[in-house]
């Protein structure tokens, strides 16, 4: 089928003779609404007008970035690659992934659950919600996704065959790197212009060179290290939960690289929503819960990490029988505490990024008092900027919490 951008009087014409959709609306009159609020694709909530709660999402990508226009050309290719991954992760974390009710890379169309009682979790940490289970179901998440598409549990011909598939995704991942480790960090038409003027604390971030130099070689790991299929921009925006239910969505960005990407992304949205409640709401019980979020979601990966390799014994990096018990503990753990180390290390430059980057995150941009909001970006950098010089010297996860601590409580 030939390519063609949909929109809100052209939806339902196309999608209602795919034998999936049919089957689950039937013959029900269907309304349609754009509700979209990302940066690069459309999405619309297609819904049955005499039962609302039969509803799915329809998701194109367009050959532009859909927050800037036609004039930002971004090829639509990305849908292929979030189509792909989102097929793989659901087969790999059942409970964590939509459904797919249909796709299409001819199209760029995914056609997917309508997670109508879920919020973003980026809102719901704004409005202190708590959710229990979220440090357990993420940790999972994360620890299977990571484990079951690399070198650790598949074999040499299987994870060059996941390469092949997802490694074409060039657009994006320049996206990554030079939004994430570049221009954020240098004087670029790109970045907030209205903050960056005038702001002493952007000018000593742009001129920080020891920083500089530690976000070239995390640069540097996100360009060269294949370890795993990664999410790519695993924020608290691209991820929907409840009580009993956690779903990660748009992984646009994913590509087969290192291990700790996603996790230091996470981290890095969380301490952002920490910094947000210390300087907006001041609720310091909600902070406690959100530092003990972070504990716990590194501790419950590096423990399901560990069992899910030692469950699984032959890969195409270590063979059964080829060192002994003792050594093959002390080397899993090593090899866990360094994922651990470089999630630090990209949580800080992910944290950074947003204070004078083109794309930061609600909760500390969305500070409408001037004087609090400079505060709290120059708490992020403190915390980003010692995250990225000390991430190698990590030892321990409580670590991770001290200097966060240590960071706000300046």
């Amino acid at each position: 089928m030939a390519y063609k951008i949909l929109d809100v009087n052209s939806v339902v014409e196309h999608i209602i003779n795919i034998k999936e959709i049919k089957e689950f609306f039937l013959d029900d009159e269907l309304s349609v609404k754009e509700i979209g609020d990302g940066n690069l694709n459309y999405v619309y909530l297609v819904s049955s007008i005499v039962d609302s709660t039969k509803a799915m999402i329809v998701k194109q990508a367009v050959p532009y970035l859909r927050c800037v226009g036609e004039e930002f050309p971004l090829s639509r290719e990305r849908m292929t690659y979030e189509i792909r991954a989102l097929s793989k992760f659901k087969e790999i974390a059942t409970n964590e992934v939509p459904l797919i009710y249909h796709s299409s890379e001819e199209m760029s169309l995914l056609i997917m659950q309508y997670l109508d009682d879920h919020t973003i979790l980026r809102y719901g940490l704004m409005e202190q919600n708590s959710y229990a289970n979220f440090a357990d179901h993420i940790s999972t998440y994360l620890a299977s996704t990571l484990f079951f598409t690399s070198s650790l549990y598949l074999q040499s011909s299987e994870k060059r065959s996941l390469i092949n598939e997802f490694n074409s995704n060039t657009e994006l991942c320049k996206l990554s790197e030079d939004f994430v480790f570049t221009f954020a960090f240098m004087k670029n038409e790109t970045n907030d212009q209205e903050n960056v003027k005038d702001n002493l604390l952007a000018k000593k971030l742009f001129e920080d060179m020891a920083f500089k130099e530690k976000i070239l070689d995390l640069k540097y790991r996100f360009m060269t290290q294949n370890d795993a299929l990664v999410h790519g921009d695993l924020h608290t925006g691209s991820i929907m939960l409840n009580e009993n239910e956690t779903y990660v969505i748009d992984p646009e960005f994913a590509f087969v690289g290192p291990f700790g990407f996603d996790i230091g992304a996470l981290v890095a949205n969380l301490c952002s929503s920490y910094v947000h409640h210390h300087f907006v709401t001041q609720n310091d019980e909600f902070k406690i819960e959100l530092l003990e979020t972070i504990k716990n979601i590194l501790e419950m990966f590096s423990e399901k990490f560990y069992t899910l390799w030692c469950a699984h014994k032959n890969s195409a990096l270590l063979v059964d029988g080829y060192i002994d018990e003792q050594t093959q503990e002390s080397f899993k753990r090593k090899f866990i505490k360094n994922i651990i180390k470089d999630s630090v290390g990209f949580a800080g430059a992910k944290m950074a990024r947003r204070v004078f980057g083109v794309a930061g995150v609600e909760e500390i941009r969305g500070i409408k008092d001037k004087t609090t909001r400079a505060k709290a970006e120059e708490m992020i950098i403190d915390i980003a900027r010692e995250f990225v010089m000390s991430y190698e010297n990590i030892e321990k996860i409580e670590q991770v919490i001290e200097i966060i601590k240590e960071k706000s409580a300046r």
